[in-house]
């Protein structure tokens, strides 16, 4: 034994000569300084269930659903039982494996072999049973960098999981103000549709007592029929955004009775950065995802270099084998037998480099995946703050503009009650107010999702497990 386990070694010195040099990652992971990150704030307070700041219980309820019985979240969560199912099986490499067999086979037994006559050229019933033993020793770490793989990919798949949940919540909640954006806009048409239907038989009035021209009662028919045209265009926006949250829960159209008037209010939000997050690297799970996924290549690519080196197992053997059918499973018909087996890659035609080189590409690829996450993130994020304050902004300026046309309206009809302006007048200013209000709805719903999507942008209410945070938001990279 001491002799084979020194052959062993002599062989796998000598073969891990011949394992591939100078094959490494071209790519590096970047680091949060690398992307204008540390100098931002960190610990940017994101509530769980954050969406429930917006105040709507009907939300809470479509959210619970969405995240209950979405066809999307549930096959992110398939997919994480598949990777933990990997980690079963890698695992399984590293243990002790047992098989029994078991045969009896009429067999004519030869003259010139092993057995001689009377049974050697006579036919026979030759029986076998036995339990077999195999166990990798994993000297060189094979099994355990397959393990590491199968790990990390776990890892990535939960983290996939939970940043389709985020997404998932992000646009139920996105698609919820839509739905009261649409809800408020029926409302404001709805109150110009009454508005200027008075304005017509106002006119019409002033004809018959001929103080009006047709000129007029035309134009109030057309602003009556525009303020109509945009409640209707209003209520099929509700209609499909009503559609759209019972696909967004996995529900169909008997969903659709369910969704009824929303009471959310547009100015509600949750504590957000006004400076890009230090720690964004480290609270997404999506770069967490790329960052397992790197492991994970690393892991396999770690894999493809250990082929090059001997497996060394331990076997073992215990069973029966006779001649003739009662011999069986007599004790004399008893066979064992234990010792080291090694097998070790001579010549493969070029396949085991081969293998190391695709594995290092596949380092590069989950590195360059993982940059390209990383800069979409601080993007994004940057633009979801830029936007939220330039809402802020246009929203208080919007309000200027609403009290300014209100003024005007109020005067105009002044004027028209003095005789010092026309009933055109009157039109044309509250032409002009209906489209500041739909402005003023928009900007509202607008900031709202502004937040929302800065939420998303920062991770979240998603909090890393500390066997997945990355000390100083640096991901790992590739060992040579």
């Amino acid at each position: 034994m001491r002799k084979f386990v020194g052959g062993a070694a002599l062989a796998a010195l000598l073969l891990a000569g011949c394992a591939p040099r100078g094959i490494n990652p071209a790519l590096k992971p970047i680091g949060a300084p690398e992307v204008g990150l540390s100098g931002g704030v960190t610990g940017v307070p994101v509530a769980v269930d954050w969406w429930k700041a917006l105040g709507d219980p009907q939300l809470d309820r479509i959210m619970a659903d969405a995240l209950s019985g979405s066809p999307t979240l549930a096959g992110a969560m398939a997919r994480m039982r598949i990777a933990q199912a990997g980690i079963e099986t890698a695992r399984a490499g590293t243990l002790p494996s047992v098989t029994a067999s078991a045969q009896e086979q009429r067999t004519r037994l030869p003259e010139n072999y092993i057995i001689p006559p009377p049974f050697g050229g006579s036919t026979q019933w030759v029986g076998n049973a036995a339990a077999n033993v195999s166990w990798s020793l994993d000297f060189f770490g094979k099994q355990k960098a397959a393990l590491d793989e199968a790990k990390a990919s776990a890892d990535a798949a939960a983290l996939d999981a939970a940043a389709a949940r985020l997404a998932l919540s992000a646009s139920v909640a996105q698609t919820y103000v839509e739905l009261a954006r649409a809800e408020q806009q029926i409302k404001v048409a709805a109150d110009f549709v009454t508005a200027r239907q008075r304005s017509v038989t106002l006119i019409q009035s002033r004809i018959r007592n001929q103080l009006a021209s047709n000129f007029e009662a035309r134009t109030a028919d057309t602003l009556l029929a525009q303020a109509r045209q945009a409640e209707l265009r209003a209520q099929a926006q509700r209609e499909t955004m009503v559609h759209a949250l019972a696909a967004l829960a996995g529900r169909g159209a008997d969903y659709y009775d369910t969704i009824g008037t929303t009471t959310l209010a547009f100015d509600r939000a949750v504590p957000l950065p006004t400076a890009l997050p230090a720690d964004l690297l480290g609270r997404r799970p999506d770069l967490l995802a790329g960052q397992a996924r790197i492991a994970a290549a690393s892991a396999g690519r770690d894999v493809a270099k250990k082929a090059f080196y001997p497996n060394i197992n331990l076997l073992g053997s215990f069973g029966f084998q006779a001649l003739g059918l009662g011999n069986l499973t007599e004790w004399g018909s008893r066979t064992y037998g234990a010792g080291p087996s090694l097998s070790l890659p001579i010549f493969e035609g070029g396949r085991l480099k081969a293998d190391y080189k695709r594995a290092t590409g596949q380092v590069d690829v989950a590195i360059a995946e993982y940059n390209d996450s990383v800069v979409r993130a601080v993007r994004d994020t940057a633009d979801a703050i830029a936007l939220v304050r330039a809402n802020q902004g246009d929203a208080a300026e919007q309000a200027n503009v609403l009290a300014g046309l209100q003024d005007v309206v109020r005067l105009d009809r002044t004027r028209v009650e003095t005789g010092l302006a026309s009933q055109l007048d009157v039109l044309e200013s509250d032409t002009r107010l209906l489209a500041a209000r739909q402005a003023q709805i928009d900007l509202a719903a607008n900031g709202a999702i502004r937040r929302i999507q800065l939420v998303a942008a920062i991770g979240g209410d998603f909090t890393p497990a500390p066997a997945l945070a990355v000390a100083n938001q640096t991901p790992p990279e590739a060992q040579p």
